[in-house]
């Protein structure tokens, strides 16, 4: 009886899911239909379905000119978003589901239905990476919250795989942490379709593991990225040389976004000096903690990976503001020693962190449009969340590394 009870609760827990994806998805298409503008998601759907369909090379200048002719009718003119392919070919594996619809607005609505399941999941895996288990309602707040921060519903509206790399960063930190390294590994080579969210931390994590011996780790993800590399070869045999030429079309018809050229942007006499300072500040900064985590726990590596997460975003690499859902999980790890460690004072201190990064982003955002200044331009956007991000994790840097709780914390939470 037991037995048929939980057959049937289950039953109608999938066929709830079901409905709801079904939902999200009818939601999604609706937005599709009214939205054709070109996004992240075109040119990669776009070009991988050329390339099954027609066997085109997706690097090459008719794919681009196919993508360009889709959205705008005629090629891109200089004040407009490209139409060139810019992942590694590997990419494709993750955009060939999509490329099998030939009615692009099922595809992309498809597509977002996964980013926001990827959301979802990004973040339930920051709770298990902050061993962190809030009660329900902060987590339904959390995922409201979540939903329409900015760094999130900006990467999601413009359909860019961001959020799935974000997930797979966050997942390869999770896997280090139950040391299952060759999986961490895995992870990590599937997060290099965006390079430049990972650079740094590929940095970190080889020098982490070769200190603490953890090789496999690296030899997890050379071993992955060489076998994507060398798969891709099977069908377009050069197709690392011809990925770097079209990173460097691409650096050539966009504005490079790094914390130099957009204070340069405004104010051209300082802007790269404050821009290098920025640089060697952060790098500092990093190299300090990075010798500290040496031979450290997981505890420790935690906490320098998410530094390493933020820093990287301001450290002088190019990176968009799409590619910011990446701080999520430090802002998690903030969040859960609040929590923890400071009872009411912590539930108080999070709804004052939701506020400024919700509410406050937005208004900046808002405020700065009125004044002309577009988001990708304005310096305070670039550099509000990473600021008050590196001030959280100073903060908790001492509870999460010595997890001993002092007598104000019993006082928060005798209060509580």
């Amino acid at each position: 009886m037991d037995n048929q009870r939980a057959s049937i609760a289950m039953a109608v827990v999938l066929i709830l899911v079901i409905f709801v994806i079904g939902g999200i998805t009818w939601i999604n298409y609706q937005y599709a239909t009214q939205n054709q503008d070109m996004n992240k998601f075109v040119p990669r759907w776009k070009g991988t379905r050329l390339f099954m369909i027609e066997g085109l090379n997706p690097y090459s200048q008719e794919t681009t000119n196919e993508v360009e002719q889709m959205v705008y009718g005629r090629s891109a003119r200089s004040n407009e978003e490209t139409g060139l392919f810019v992942y590694p070919f590997y990419s494709i594996l993750l955009y060939a589901p999509f490329a099998l619809f030939s009615e692009y607005n099922v595809a992309f609505s498809l597509w977002m239905t996964v980013l926001e399941l990827a959301l979802a999941a990004l973040i339930v895996v920051s709770l298990l990476l902050s061993d962190w288990r809030p009660s329900v309602l902060l987590i339904m707040i959390l995922f409201v919250y979540t939903f329409l921060w900015y760094h999130a519903l900006r990467p999601l509206i413009s359909g860019n795989i961001s959020i799935l790399i974000a997930l797979f960063i966050t997942a390869a930190f999770l896997a280090i942490q139950s040391e299952l390294d060759v999986f961490a590994g895995f992870l990590l080579a599937l997060a290099s379709i965006k390079p430049q969210m990972v650079l740094v931390v590929y940095i970190f994590i080889s020098i982490w593991a070769i200190s603490k011996g953890r090789w496999t780790i690296i030899w997890g993800l050379i071993g992955s990225l060489f076998f994507m590399a060398a798969a891709g070869s099977l069908f377009v045999q050069n197709w690392v040389i011809e990925y770097i030429r079209q990173l460097i079309r691409y650096s050539e018809v966009i504005f490079i976004s790094t914390p130099g050229s957009i204070i340069s942007h405004w104010l051209p006499g300082v802007g790269t000096q404050t821009g290098w300072i920025l640089t060697g500040v952060m790098v500092a900064l990093l190299l300090i903690e990075w010798r500290a985590c040496l031979g450290q726990d997981s505890r420790w590596f935690i906490w320098t990976a998410m530094l390493t997460l933020v820093a990287s975003s301001v450290i002088g690499v190019y990176i968009t503001l799409e590619n910011y859902i990446m701080l999520y999980p430090a802002m998690i790890l903030i969040l859960s020693i609040w929590d923890k460690r400071w009872g009411l004072l912590g539930k108080w201190l999070m709804m004052l962190f939701f506020l400024l990064t919700s509410i406050g982003i937005w208004w900046l955002l808002l405020s700065g449009v009125q004044r002309g200044i577009q988001p990708d331009l304005n310096p305070i956007i670039y550099l509000f969340t990473p600021l008050i991000l590196v001030i959280g994790l100073y903060w908790i840097r001492w509870w999460l590394i010595n997890p001993v709780r002092m007598p104000l914390e019993e006082l928060s939470d005798y209060l509580g």
